[in-house]
């Protein structure tokens, strides 16, 4: 059982697919397929939890399948009975528990990493203010950061993550991850407003960095 994140609308929601509910369940795709088109819900009940995706088969043939949500898995699952079926319910339901709890902590992250973040950028403008800051933007520090956390820079990361200049590179990171970064851009700041050079900056963050991921 695999449960995937993806994101809508620029919201990320956890689904499952309709080919992994088929392994699963021990049915048939095509039956899956019949079983969602037969649903007795709501259009609007059906667009917002079963989006229609398609894949290559075994055969290199284009075929249809559905990402769904925890809320469209539920009715769907409703027609599956016996006491396997009822383990497997159980199972997936756990699974997607899981992934909310942690896509509502990386959610918490995110919105602590914006104070960060904008306390990092007001250094830095202070720091130009006084004529301390030489030629390095915003994301000269966070390259630095990136390469002391990570060992890479963000352009490295976004050829790691498979992620274009459009997509936001922090999406990727896991909660983990983004509470490192976050704590780095304090340390920063504070150098920063303490009137620390950027290479020095660079440099000490380098050396001392005890919150590297793995």
């Amino acid at each position: 059982m695999i449960i995937e994140t993806i994101k809508r609308n620029h919201r990320e929601i956890n689904v499952v697919t309709s080919i992994d509910i088929a392994d699963t369940f021990e049915r048939r795709h095509d039956n899956v397929l019949k079983d969602i088109r037969e649903l007795k819900c709501s259009d609007e009940f059906k667009l917002l939890n079963f989006e229609e995706i398609s894949y290559r088969d075994s055969y290199g043939r284009n075929q249809k399948a559905y990402y769904i949500t925890r809320d469209g898995f539920t009715l769907l699952s409703m027609g599956y009975g016996g006491d396997k079926a009822m383990r497997f319910k159980e199972a997936y339901i756990r699974q997607f528990n899981n992934m909310e709890r942690l896509l509502h902590e990386k959610y918490i992250e995110r919105e602590k990493g914006t104070a960060v973040r904008d306390l990092l950028t007001d250094a830095l403008k202070m720091s130009a203010g006084n004529g301390r800051l030489q030629d390095h933007s915003y994301s000269a520090y966070t390259n630095s950061i990136y390469k002391a956390v990570f060992g890479m820079n963000a352009k490295q990361l976004r050829d790691h993550y498979g992620i274009d200049k459009l997509d936001c590179l922090r999406d990727c990171f896991s909660s983990e991850e983004l509470t490192a970064v976050q704590s780095m851009e304090s340390l920063v700041s504070g150098l920063v407003a303490c009137g620390w050079s950027y290479d020095a900056i660079r440099d000490f963050i380098e050396r001392n960095n005890t919150k590297r991921i793995a």
